[in-house]
């Protein structure tokens, strides 16, 4: 049973011509290509909440002298984020995180120096979504890679793509398809929100979401949704 006061849902609901078209036996895709996601009920969840997790103030100068400072000592910067959808009112929702009601991120972080992406990922979702840093026996199963993206230096938007020229890339960011199970207790840190935003919103939505975060429903186009009744 769901959480209110740890958790937001936004109004807006509309249903897809992809996800109509499916439920009515009108997909069109040759289904030798198409992969099926699993996707349960929003209500099958447990939403609370934990202490704050620290959170660094910095201006735009400071953060752009740690990036350099950290691609000194370590190299290029790899970051790993998860990609989870739930189901309400019919339609995929996608788990974001918003810190202080107004930055969007999905669930993720930085990988450790030598540490393995899908092991990275695991970490950081255990660290921000379960009660303890190990994630107290969770077994999130991190899937394929959907996409990459590449900052060229360390005050430049992150793209889609690596241009052939650029030698030295300051960081990429990985978006990983992460199935939930049929039931699960996520656990916020109190300065968070764990928010369920249907696809129809997010699409192309640059300007709220930002452009990786606008660009996923496009990334699960290859993918057939199959909603299960709770």
């Amino acid at each position: 049973m769901a959480d209110e006061s740890a958790m937001a849902v936004p109004v807006m609901v509309n249903h897809s011509n992809s996800i109509a078209n499916h439920e009515n036996g009108l997909d069109h895709r040759p289904q030798s290509s198409v992969s099926v996601i699993d996707i349960y009920p929003l209500s099958c969840y447990y939403f609370g909440s934990k202490e704050a997790l620290p959170f660094k103030e910095e201006t735009l100068a400071d953060r752009v002298r740690r990036l350099k400072l950290n691609h000194d000592a370590h190299g290029l910067r790899t970051c790993v984020e998860a990609v989870m959808l739930v189901e309400l009112f019919k339609h995929p929702h996608l788990l974001l995180l918003q810190v202080r009601n107004s930055i969007f991120k999905l669930p993720g972080g930085r990988l450790r120096p030598g540490e393995s992406d899908i092991d990275g990922l695991r970490r950081k979702l255990s660290r921000k979504l379960s009660v303890g840093e190990d994630g107290s026996g969770l077994d999130w199963e991190v899937g394929e890679c959907l996409g990459m993206w590449w900052r060229a230096d360390y005050e430049t938007l992150l793209y889609p793509y690596l241009p052939p020229n650029l030698r030295s890339p300051k960081e990429c960011t990985k978006l990983f398809l992460v199935k939930l199970p049929e039931s699960r207790k996520f656990i916020v840190p109190k300065t968070q929100k764990l928010l369920a935003v249907p696809l129809c919103q997010i699409h192309e939505n640059h300007k709220t979401y930002g452009s990786v975060i606008s660009g996923v429903p496009q990334l699960l186009s290859k993918f057939s949704f199959n909603i299960i009744d709770s």
